[in-house]
């Protein structure tokens, strides 16, 4: 795992990205062993991301037993990883066909730290919503503010790494949202944790 001063450094580079600053990936480590290390942003994202299923399990499990509790918060794990890392695969795919295939590391390596950032982003109406249930009109306006402004930082990272114009950007932006949102969508009920 990447030390702590490395992953300071490739948060500060992901946030010179989102600011449009392409030097900001000089600051991540871009090699064959960086795009590995990249994936333990999960790691760095999953004390802010456990926050948000312990929130939603407490919702779902109601009364039911704390080991169905801890079942729930497996399954959402499960849910919660295969929508991270699959995007990357369906990327790593089409990079070569559409003519990116030079983006595809930095934008691996970029977009690993940057939703390990946008995790912790999250953590605030997670708590909220955590501690104080009953505020759920105020948690779903906060929570909708920071969603909007993460969909911002993240194109603006986009437009900067894939470096092939705003409509490509674009395009690879909203393929990668795409497929995150029918992961999630797929496995939720199949995996039972729709809220009836």
């Amino acid at each position: 795992m990447p030390s702590a001063e490395d992953i300071q450094t490739y948060l500060a580079g992901v946030w010179k990205l989102m600011n449009g600053r392409a030097e900001g990936l000089r600051q991540l480590d871009l090699t064959v062993d960086g795009f590995w290390n990249s994936f333990f942003a999960i790691l760095v994202a999953l004390p802010a991301l456990g926050v948000g299923w312990v929130s939603f399990a407490n919702e779902l499990a109601g009364s039911d037993p704390f080991a169905y509790r801890l079942w729930i918060l497996a399954k959402l794990a499960v849910v919660d990883l295969v929508s991270w890392v699959g995007p990357i695969i369906l990327f790593a795919l089409v990079a070569r066909p559409v003519g990116l295939i030079d983006r595809f590391v930095p934008y691996v390596v970029a977009s690993n730290w940057a939703s390990a950032a946008f995790a912790w982003l999250l953590l605030p109406p997670s708590l909220i919503d955590l501690f104080w249930p009953a505020s759920e009109e105020a948690t779903d306006i906060i929570s909708l503010v920071v969603v909007i402004v993460t969909l911002v930082l993240a194109w603006r990272l986009t437009n900067t790494v894939i470096a092939r114009g705003a409509a490509v950007a674009t395009a690879v932006f909203f393929a990668m949202i795409a497929v995150s949102v029918t992961i999630l969508l797929v496995l939720q009920p199949f995996l039972g944790l729709a809220i009836a």
